[in-house]
């Protein structure tokens, strides 16, 4: 009896067990009833799609409107506000489409291209499950591909897509357009308004602001590893790889091979290997085989001609190889152009020009080729590696018309990443007036002055804007103050030890610099009141794309030297101001640390001397504007520093500031200094006026 009813409770109590786990896992296991909606990874199987059949008297789109620009064939409603300023793009779910008697439209169906595409749209921020939601519709039919497809039956699929409604705000993806014998340029798919994004535009057929030209995706760059190469000279001169050239052009390209030797390296298909996938990867010159891709390392410029189509997989291929293509196909516009500036990494030359071309390219300066090859070596790593790639600055320049003032610069699109940019915020697009709220950082510069410094500090710390105190230490032979002799202050206190003894160390853009606003100051400049110090950020508050300082400087023309000349007698005119105290935003350390034209970085840490004119130069030619001097003080005097203990005391050293200002001219190509009359003094600071009701009683004289 006992165990009849152990049997009963054992029994009762698993089917209660399994119950609440079979609720538990309906309740937590993701179900949607969109989810049919959904671009999922299960939905990536043309076999498991659904299967649509077109009848013949489905509806065609018209052949595509020429005329079609942003504003009038794109739905900017669709896209609306958002904080993030970022399009949403829907994908359509897969279909098996075949035609009345079961024919399939592609005879690939899915590409593993464009599988790739549309995964990386689904994983990326654009992305949108909600189709209501959605700015920009990608279909998931694949058209990469023009032969692989049956034109009028894909154009009767892309029709009938629910959102469709004359290819609004549609997008198509296109590497490979045209047939023979035309080969057209464009995509012959009729799609009426719907956008392309082809690889093979011509100016006949691209819509400027409306497509996008992107590259022929070359699907050696999943397979075939190149490691960047350093810049410089290579084995070759010019080199030719293209196999499938027009007679016309490999006869040219023959006769600049005799006329330059060695220089020129022109090769083919091999003829005595046998058909396959390892032949694609070989070229030949007579009997010699070389491997392709990687023998495009070994020259300085890759021809890169014009074929049936326009848009050449070798053009991928050259860029990934650091070799900087000359570009002969005349009407083809270049992928991304509407972002990528093509001069800095690409030599373009009109096809009746092929044989001029190698004294063309002979007159390129070296700097110059070894910058283009580092340019287009960029350009491959951030645009053309990967579908992913392509995709993600496809959708980024539609996203950059839609939202033109969040759109990336030509700095973003163009300038390798050497910093991380988004930490910092450029002070021409600063808000009217920063906040008050989190102050600056005062920046010392110091050698071994301890007695000067600790009063330099205890002086600063009286300033109430003060956020931080950061001390470089640029003494590599002496160890600092241990931190109890260091003076008590109120504010965060912070010592960075430099590895070089370089003036350039106070304008590294050090990660301690948290605020907008960066103090600079040497660590003898004791004679600065806190109210003239709290005053000169008020100022800097409303001017922040200006270095405001305190001592002005000037530079002069020199009629009978030829040359310009530093000025530093009292005047009334100023150009500079002495970042020995100045108050400019942290985007400057930035700039001066990656972004400074030439050698004047390395110039200014060689001589000792005039990092505060590089500085004003750098500032004055990004904004256009002087810099700002604040209160009457117009000369900087230590009491007690000799002639040994200062830089700027020897006149050596002053000769050698008119010499900076020459150069760095030189370098800049221009004079950006700008010349002002102008004090900004606090108001009644000079009035017989109660000294209590006045906001800063204590400025200084002259």
């Amino acid at each position: 009896m006992k165990t009849k009813h152990r049997i009963y409770y054992i029994t009762l109590f698993s089917v209660v067990l399994l119950g609440l786990i079979a609720t538990g896992m309906f309740q937590f296991w993701p179900h949607s009833i969109e989810s049919t909606a959904d671009w999922t990874l299960d939905k990536r199987s043309v076999h498991d799609a659904p299967l649509v059949r077109l009848p013949v008297s489905s509806p065609i789109p018209e052949r595509g409107d020429l005329s079609c620009r942003m504003h009038t064939c794109f739905d900017v409603y669709r896209c609306g506000y958002n904080p993030k300023n970022r399009i949403k793009v829907y994908i359509y779910p897969l279909q098996r489409l075949v035609d009345e008697v079961g024919v399939p439209i592609s005879s690939t169906g899915l590409s593993r291209e464009y599988n790739d595409l549309l995964s990386a749209i689904s994983d990326s921020d654009f992305y949108t499950d909600d189709v209501t939601r959605a700015c920009l519709f990608v279909p998931s039919i694949d058209v990469l591909n023009q032969n692989s497809l049956r034109i009028r039956e894909t154009a009767q699929a892309l029709a009938i897509l629910p959102r469709w409604d004359r290819g609004m705000n549609h997008l198509l993806f296109n590497m490979l357009p045209g047939g023979p014998p035309d080969y057209n340029t464009a995509l012959d798919v009729p799609r009426d308004r719907a956008l392309l994004a082809g690889g093979g535009f011509s100016t006949w057929t691209y819509r400027q602001g409306y497509d996008v030209s992107i590259p022929v995706y070359s699907p050696l760059s999943a397979d075939v590893e190149l490691p960047e190469r350093q810049p410089g000279p290579r084995r070759y001169f010019i080199l030719s790889s293209q196999t499938a050239i027009h007679r016309e052009y490999r006869g040219e390209l023959e006769r600049l091979k005799e006329e330059n030797g060695e220089a020129l390296l022109l090769l083919d298909k091999c003829s005595n290997l046998s058909q396959g996938a390892a032949s694609v990867r070989k070229r030949c010159y007579k009997s010699q085989v070389y491997d392709y891709p990687q023998v495009l390392q070994e020259s300085s410029f890759c021809v890169v001609l014009r074929g049936a189509r326009l848009g050449q997989a070798t053009l991928s291929d050259v860029l990934q190889a650091g070799c900087v293509p000359v570009v002969l196909a005349d009407s083809y516009i270049l992928p991304f152009s509407e972002v990528l500036d093509w001069k800095r990494a690409s030599v373009v030359i009109p096809e009746e020009k092929l044989p001029e071309m190698y004294t063309i390219l002979k007159s390129i300066p070296h700097r110059q080729v070894e910058e283009m090859q580092r340019q287009a070596r960029w350009f491959w790593d951030a645009y053309f590696s990967s579908m992913k790639a392509i995709g993600m600055t496809t959708l980024q320049i539609i996203n950059d018309r839609i939202y033109p003032y969040a759109a990336h610069t030509y700095e973003q699109w163009n300038n390798p990443p050497v910093v991380k940019w988004s930490s910092v915020n450029s002070p021409l697009f600063l808000p009217l007036i920063p906040p008050r709220s989190p102050g600056f950082t005062a920046v010392v510069l110091t050698y071994d002055r301890i007695e000067s410094l600790f009063r330099v500090i205890t002086e600063i710390s009286k300033v109430p804007s003060l956020a931080k105190l950061l001390v470089v230490w640029n003494n590599q032979n002496k160890s600092p103050p241990e931190e109890s002799l260091w003076p008590k202050i109120a504010v965060p206190l912070k010592v960075v030890r430099t590895k070089e003894n370089k003036l350039s160390n106070r304008f590294f853009p050090y990660d301690e610099i948290e605020t907008e606003a960066v103090l600079a100051i040497d660590d003898d400049i004791i004679m600065l009141t806190s109210d003239e110090l709290q005053f000169g950020y008020e100022v800097w508050r409303e001017f922040p794309d200006r270095l405001v300082g305190y001592p002005g400087r000037l530079h002069l023309w020199d009629h009978e030297m030829g040359k310009w000349k530093y000025e530093s007698e009292w005047t009334n005119e100023v150009s500079m101001v002495l970042t020995g105290a100045a108050f400019y935003h942290k985007y400057f350390n930035y700039l001066y640390t990656y972004k400074m034209p030439g050698d004047i970085k390395n110039w200014v840490d060689a001589h000792m001397n005039c990092e505060d004119i590089a500085m004003n130069f750098l500032v004055a030619n990004i904004t256009g504007k002087a810099p700002i001097k604040v209160t009457p003080r117009k000369k900087f005097k230590c009491p007690e520093c000799t002639a040994i203990d200062g830089l700027s005391l020897d006149q050596t050293h002053m000769v050698e500031r008119s010499e900076c200002i020459n150069k760095f001219a030189s370098v800049f190509g221009t004079m950006p200094l700008k010349v002002v009359e102008h004090r900004a003094d606090p108001v009644l600071y000079k009035d017989d006026f109660p000294e209590k009701l006045k906001s800063f009683p204590n400025i200084g004289s002259l």
